[in-house]
């Protein structure tokens, strides 16, 4: 039952981005934020919902392969329609379900909810301020990013881990924080072609992994 519940939210997230984009005439690049947002929001209930991650795996395989069709039979252009080659879109259930196998193995839940959340939240901060504001170009392989979309990803990435910490009861310390927030930052400016999807949750995971380790 919680898995229907799920897969209807994330589909009623869809159905929506599609009103906005064929009867509101919302442009693609907003309402592909906004299902990026949205379904890390409802993302956020797979541990507490979920008992197994076969039953997460079965979600975002399923989304998955919606999602390739997707593209490949030219529907749901509120979140294929774009000029550029991205798999961001198939890279996130991706991350989602890597991201819930790592909280899984180490018991430890803010493995999970800190990379979805600086994903689902600080992904789209910089590439709209970036874009409004593009301050500062840099290519990273074929594409141009700004300084301002990077500076912003990073401040709104603090502003997240705190936050996570706090609501979660863990301790937080300066190492921990400006490495996560820098290090992702870093992996979101040199990715490409929505790979940031994957490299951001990673950046998160295996940081808070090796300073665990080290400290």
């Amino acid at each position: 039952m919680d898995v229907m519940i799920l897969a209807g939210s994330i589909i009623g997230i869809f159905a929506l981005s599609e009103i906005l984009y064929h009867f509101l005439k919302v442009r693609t690049e907003y309402t592909r934020k906004f299902v990026h947002i949205s379904t890390g929001i409802v993302t956020l209930l797979f541990p507490v919902m979920l008992g197994s991650h076969w039953l997460v795996l079965m979600l975002c395989f399923s989304f998955g392969v919606l999602l390739i069709i997707s593209l490949r039979l030219n529907f749901l252009p509120s979140v294929n329609a774009i000029k550029r080659k991205s798999v961001g879109s198939i890279a996130y259930p991706v991350a989602v379900y890597g991201s819930y196998l790592i909280y899984e193995y180490f018991n430890q839940n803010i493995y999970y909810y800190l990379p979805i959340l600086i994903l689902a939240v600080c992904d789209p901060i910089a590439a709209l301020t970036g874009k409004r504001w593009p301050l500062g170009q840099y290519k990273a392989g074929e594409e141009y990013k700004t300084i301002m979309g990077s500076s912003m990803f990073c401040f709104s990435a603090i502003i997240v881990t705190i936050t996570v910490f706090s609501v979660l009861n863990f301790e937080l310390n300066y190492i921990y924080l400006f490495t996560i927030a820098i290090v992702a930052a870093i992996a979101e400016g040199l990715s490409q072609k929505g790979f940031d999807n994957i490299t951001i949750p990673l950046s998160v995971i295996c940081s808070m992994i090796i300073i665990d380790y080290l400290f």
